[in-house]
């Protein structure tokens, strides 16, 4: 019973503290809120969490095999480059086409949030090295146990995380944006795009720092 409650507890922490963050998903699931509801944001939030269920799991059960691969962690690295500056220019270009039309968000939601989230997550592919990095130290430090049915409590600690983390912030930011509506008209436009870029930036030094810092050296 204590190490059911300990997987539970200890993936809950991990992935409420990880899906804080600002990210792309936050801010999807910030638009759909905004714009239809909670119910809405709900379906996208299960959407999400459907995706991370088996990201979690097979990175649980692989994550000393994926370690060890660096040509596919290389991959994901150099791709998480690319995908923040296309989000970078996917946002500016929808909200300037917004401020002229009445944006294409209004067609984006009209497909089911459920979908929705299940896409977007399936493009979330910084997920793999976090997931990998944190269920191998939790592995190794002995803060989990994964023998036999134990590993699915960490799992079911994960997505109670994962939901609740992204519920509360969306909902922090959303109050956040209606007390100050001057400030959030210009939060989206701007301020996300960039945010991207800086994201995009971050990953690109740590790219070079990682893969072409060391062969550089070496000659």
């Amino acid at each position: 019973m204590l190490k059911k409650a300990q997987n539970i507890s200890v993936g809950f922490l991990v992935s409420f503290i990880g899906s804080i963050p600002l990210g792309y998903l936050n801010l999807a699931g910030l638009e759909i809120y905004s714009k239809s509801g909670l119910h809405n944001l709900v379906f996208f939030l299960f959407g999400v969490v459907f995706v991370e269920t088996f990201v979690i799991y097979f990175t649980l059960l692989f994550a000393k095999q994926l370690t060890k691969n660096k040509k596919l962690m290389k991959i994901i690295d150099l791709f998480a480059v690319f995908f923040m500056f296309v989000l970078a220019y996917l946002f500016y270009s929808n909200f300037n086409k917004a401020s002229n039309s009445n944006s294409n968000l209004n067609q984006y939601l009209m497909y089911s949030p459920f979908v929705i989230g299940v896409i977007l997550n399936c493009f979330n592919f910084l997920q793999l090295p976090f997931w990998t990095s944190w269920n191998l130290y939790l592995i190794n430090a002995k803060y989990i146990t994964t023998e036999k049915k134990l590993k699915y409590y960490y799992i079911a600690g994960t997505l109670i995380g994962v939901f609740l983390g992204m519920l509360s912030l969306i909902l922090t930011l959303q109050t956040v944006f209606q007390k100050n509506n001057q400030f959030s008209e210009y939060v989206m436009p701007v301020f996300i795009p960039l945010f991207f870029v800086l994201l995009g930036s971050i990953q690109v030094f740590k790219v070079y720092k990682k893969y072409f810092k060391t062969t550089a050296l070496e000659y």
